[in-house]
């Protein structure tokens, strides 16, 4: 378990705030917030890289706020891996193992077990320069794991790899934790990312902690402005009435909306999808019907460069937002029929588990390839 009380520290122009946060032992645990918002800062000042002179940190109840890194019992893996060029991707793993001057056989133990836990027995005598960045990330990982941390921090660990590695990747990091169970922090600017792989999350704006909790309070009820604008003001539809159409696919009534998604754990209550996943069409888009609606705008705002459109459908208020020029290119005014296509894969719900009681919920965040 590691505490954070009262943490404030300003490099150059930048001071991170009065920061207060716990993260509870074996628990993924994510900060989320824009570029700039001081999250490789904060990530810095629990390694060690930095002087603190305001604010305590507590390892297991012992103060580490002035203690060196190598001190710590914490393993970081900063955003660009800084793997070793002049070792190979076993002696890179090694590093750490061997300032801690275990037995040999100890050492290939570890060795071997972190490179068949995470895929890469076949790269271990490659130059870490001829890797991929999937393979870059993994080699990183190893490297953290050798010496048993308490906590693991991973900066911005998927930013610089394509999409499919990167879906690829978050699987892993979270199969990982669950078979190591090791505290693990880790800093995002990606919504995807912190849904998918957060027990808990803190939103970082402006270098303050704007709200931590589970990812279904940040996305369903954002606590301040700062976190609403930077999560974006999602459209939350309560579930009337759900109907199984397979095993796994389900049909759900929001005040007259049939909405089709993958679901197999339970009844949903709500619903929701952010404006910027709601598709506007002001004629009738080629493709399946599936959540597809018509709908006429009941507001528009075209003030800014993103135009806000308020389109009703049926008992519902959708709201959209797109391109203000592309708004002005489709003609859209007030009292105008469109239609509206909910993006499947962005879909988030809220729903009960068969098994729990009525008060206790679940997150699922769908994402369909």
């Amino acid at each position: 378990m590691i505490e954070i009380k009262d943490l404030s520290f300003k490099i150059g122009d930048f001071t991170l705030r009065d920061l207060s946060v716990d993260i509870q032992d074996k628990e993924y645990f994510v900060i989320l917030g824009p570029s700039g918002a001081g999250k490789t800062v904060f990530m810095e000042c629990l390694a060690g890289l930095h002087r603190i002179k305001s604010g305590r940190i507590q390892l297991n109840g012992k103060d580490i706020t002035r203690q060196a890194p190598e001190e710590r019992g914490l393993s970081y893996v900063p955003q660009d891996y800084v793997l070793f060029p002049f070792l190979n991707v076993r002696d890179n793993i090694l590093f750490g193992l061997k300032q801690k001057k275990l037995p040999y056989s100890v050492e290939q133990k570890c060795l071997n077990d972190l490179a068949v836990l995470l895929g890469i027995s076949h790269l271990l005598e490659r130059d870490p320069r001829t890797l991929s960045g999937g393979e870059k990330q993994r080699a990183a990982l190893a490297r953290a794991l050798a010496p048993s941390p308490q906590i693991l921090l991973l900066d911005e660990p998927l930013s610089s790899l394509d999409v499919q590695t990167s879906k690829y990747l978050r699987l892993e990091l979270r199969r990982i934790h669950q078979e190591m169970g090791v505290t693990t922090i880790h800093i995002t600017h990606n919504h995807v990312e912190a849904e998918e792989l957060a027990d808990r999350m803190a939103v970082m704006v402006r270098g303050s902690i704007e709200q931590v909790g589970q990812p279904q309070e940040i996305f369903f009820s954002p606590a301040t402005p700062a976190v609403s604008d930077f999560v974006g003001s999602l459209n939350i539809l309560e579930c009337t009435a759900c109907r199984q159409l397979v095993p796994g696919l389900m049909e759900v009534d929001c005040g007259g909306m049939l909405i089709i998604l993958p679901h197999d754990e339970g009844a949903m209550q709500k619903i929701a999808i952010s404006p910027r996943d709601v598709y506007v069409s002001d004629v009738l888009p080629p493709g399946p019907s599936v959540n597809r609606y018509k709908g006429k705008i009941a507001a528009l705002d075209t003030s800014t460069t993103s135009a806000k459109i308020d389109v009703k459908v049926g008992n519902n208020m959708i709201r959209a937002e797109m391109p203000t020029e592309l708004a002005h290119e489709m003609s859209l005014t007030i009292g105008k029929e469109v239609y509206i296509i909910l993006k499947l894969r962005r879909l988030k719900v809220l729903g009960s588990q068969q098994s729990a009681s009525p008060e206790a919920y679940h997150w699922y965040y769908q994402e369909i390839i």
